[in-house]
């Protein structure tokens, strides 16, 4: 499904070069769990951009169920990130004033779907994700932390993705609901989706089932259990 090869990324300030990813390889296949581990600093949000198709690199190659994202153009871009990627972040990014279920309906919004569609859609993936039927009218800012988060996972499958993409899902969360969130990716896992998880801290890599461990730019390790 994903495969990298030779990835090198380089950030110029004036002359001074910064090397973020220093010729970094691996491939991720159809139905893993793969979490990508490394200090602040080591290079893993840099390959989270360009995983996410977010940013180039500055050489090597990235390619997403055989096409070389690399040499996509914008539009094509826009369409894989819309189409291949859902995202999860640390800040859940949700709009406060705005209900669960509206939230979860926000990617489709311009899409030729019907407003049943959204809607029976957006239900479908807030109890993939373990959400309570009793909070789907809920605004979001009336929710826990780990609440929204399972609303932004829900969200990050309305397109049904290739593949997610979830960037220090945990970051705000305590560790009891850091716990729940990870026992929700591992669910979500074993129903057969891909999951690729940004994390510096080691407790949330073991919930994986595979670990990569960066630092300075440079693949540390890679264990699978």
């Amino acid at each position: 499904m994903i495969e990298c090869k030779n990835l090198n990324k380089i950030y110029q300030t004036g002359d001074v070069q910064t090397i973020a990813l220093n010729d970094v390889s691996f491939s991720v296949e159809k139905g893993e769990f793969v979490a990508i581990i490394g200090p602040s600093g080591s290079g893993k949000s840099t390959l989270m951009h360009i995983l996410g198709a977010l940013d180039a690199p500055t050489s090597g190659s990235y390619f997403l169920d055989g096409k070389e994202v690399s040499k996509l153009e914008d539009d094509e871009l826009s369409e894989l990130r819309r189409e291949k990627i859902g995202f999860v972040f640390q800040a859940f990014n949700l709009l406060p004033r705005t209900t669960v279920l509206r939230n979860v309906m926000l990617p489709l919004l311009y899409s030729d779907t019907t407003d049943e569609e959204r809607v029976e859609r957006a239900k479908t993936c807030l109890a993939y994700a373990g959400m309570e039927e009793s909070k789907f009218y809920n605004l979001s800012n009336q929710l826990s932390g780990g609440q929204m988060q399972r609303v932004a996972i829900a969200r990050s499958l309305i397109n049904n993705p290739a593949i997610i993409l979830a960037d220090e899902p945990t970051g705000n969360l305590d560790t009891k609901t850091s716990n729940v969130v990870m026992k929700a990716f591992q669910e979500l896992n074993q129903k057969g989706h891909t999951i690729i998880l940004i994390t510096h801290e080691q407790e949330i890599a073991a919930f994986a089932g595979r670990v990569i461990s960066i630092r300075d730019g440079v693949i540390e390790s890679d264990i699978k259990k």
